[in-house]
């Protein structure tokens, strides 16, 4: 009688495995999904609706440098609402530096360099006032950034009275020029922005595989490989749609990558870095979702509050630089509703009302929802208070998602 011994073999895979685990994640991460989902309809939508303009590339261009600003604000106020806070002070701001950065330059002859640094130190310096209050004196957020837009908005008006025109063409050239084009144009297109897009798409790749390694090498257990693949392929068929409009847009061999864009991606790049690769980050996430519990574990709650206003100071400071040299004038009305764009965009992009949670992808996105509204809704020639209206609504319903699937969890 002959035996046979059974040799190890490894499980075959089962699809129905590899399907469940495949929505379980897109379950899991549904609210993130379908913030993205919500922007591609949104984008097809308005370009059925606007008979293909919203998508031109001229005009995808001067949507980024158009809404450059919300970007930029809403990457400081995501990290304030995580923290439970909220700054209703912003719009003020990049009225007030604005005018500080016109008069430096056109009334004091200051170069417009040397006028940008100093409009960046304001910022700081206006970040640490409030970051004072509210850390060190311990009034609420709420009630500091208020003062602060009024008390703001007051000065703004007081240094700037009707108007200061900007003169310097290097200035406003920051939200009007592109990056130059050092590799020439390839046909129609800008050499440049696509060597850039394919280095986008290679980079998103690297940082998936990065991930999934990283989660293997403490144990976890990585998002099905399937959906990694899924998600490559279909950011990568994004950015480059994204490349495409970019590098043919301008005229007469002008165009390419906008400066501003360059400007919001590093702020992108650098503060998502700070928000989930450092320990200030980590920290805002743990005040944010149980601020007793943060100080039982040695988490200098007062530090990160005070830490936040001043990065908060110094994004208003570049949003009113991008502002101002767009504008090309500083007056005292500039930045009416700044504020309530920010916080709608964090909103819409999925940070939490109670805080604790959200992301600073999540904040591009809701401001990118944002701008498409605008931009979609103006091209239409619709009224400014009807647009006001559709994008009250847009905000309604985005906070009232996060309720209902909270009240659901639970």
């Amino acid at each position: 009688m002959s035996s046979t011994t059974a040799s190890p073999s490894k499980k075959p895979i089962d699809n129905k495995e590899v399907s469940g685990s495949m929505l379980s994640t897109v379950a899991n991460n549904a609210r993130q999904y379908g913030i993205v989902a919500a922007l591609v309809v949104i984008v097809v939508a308005f370009e059925i609706l606007t008979k293909g303009v919203l998508l031109k590339p001229n005009s995808f261009v001067s949507l980024i440098q158009q809404n450059a600003y919300v970007i930029i604000l809403a990457i400081g106020m995501v990290m304030v609402i995580i923290a439970t806070h909220i700054d209703l002070s912003v719009g003020s701001l990049v009225a007030f530096i604005g005018g500080v950065c016109a008069l430096l330059m056109e009334r004091q002859g200051m170069n417009w360099m040397l006028a940008i640094v100093v409009s960046l130190i304001v910022g700081l310096i206006i970040g640490c006032w409030q970051g004072f209050w509210v850390a060190i004196v311990g009034i609420p957020g709420f009630i500091t950034t208020l003062a602060g837009m009024l008390i703001f908005r007051g000065l703004a008006t007081v240094i700037v009275g009707e108007s200061v025109p900007i003169t310097s063409d290097a200035f406003r050239g920051i939200a009007r020029n592109y990056v130059p084009n050092i590799l020439g144009f390839w046909g129609p297109f800008d050499g440049l922005s696509i060597v850039v897009g394919v280095l986008c798409i290679a980079a998103y790749i690297w940082s998936q595989i990065s991930s999934r390694k990283r989660a293997e090498k403490v144990g976890l257990v990585p998002e099905p490989m399937t959906m990694t693949v899924v998600k490559c392929v279909i950011v990568s068929i994004v950015i480059a749609f994204v490349t495409y409009l970019i590098a043919s847009s301008g005229n007469n061999n002008q165009g390419g990558i906008p400066i501003m864009l360059v400007i919001v991606g590093v702020l992108v790049v650098v503060y998502n870095f700070i928000l989930t690769r450092t320990v200030f980050g980590r920290h805002v996430y743990a005040v944010g979702g149980n601020r007793k519990a943060a100080v039982l574990s040695g988490i200098n709650t007062k530090r990160v509050d005070f830490i936040l206003f001043v990065h908060m100071g110094f994004l208003s400071a570049v949003a009113a630089i991008c502002m101002l040299s767009r504008l090309a004038s500083a007056t005292a009305q500039t930045g009416m509703e700044f504020e309530m764009d920010a916080i709608a965009s964090c909103f819409i992009g999925g940070t939490a009302v109670a805080g604790g949670v959200g992301t600073i992808p999540g904040a591009v996105v809701g401001a990118f929802v944002m701008g498409v509204i605008n931009q979609g809704l103006s091209i239409m020639g619709v009224d400014t208070a009807v647009v006001k209206t559709i994008k009250g609504l847009v905000l309604l319903l985005a906070v009232a998602v996060d309720i209902i699937s909270k009240r659901k969890k639970s």
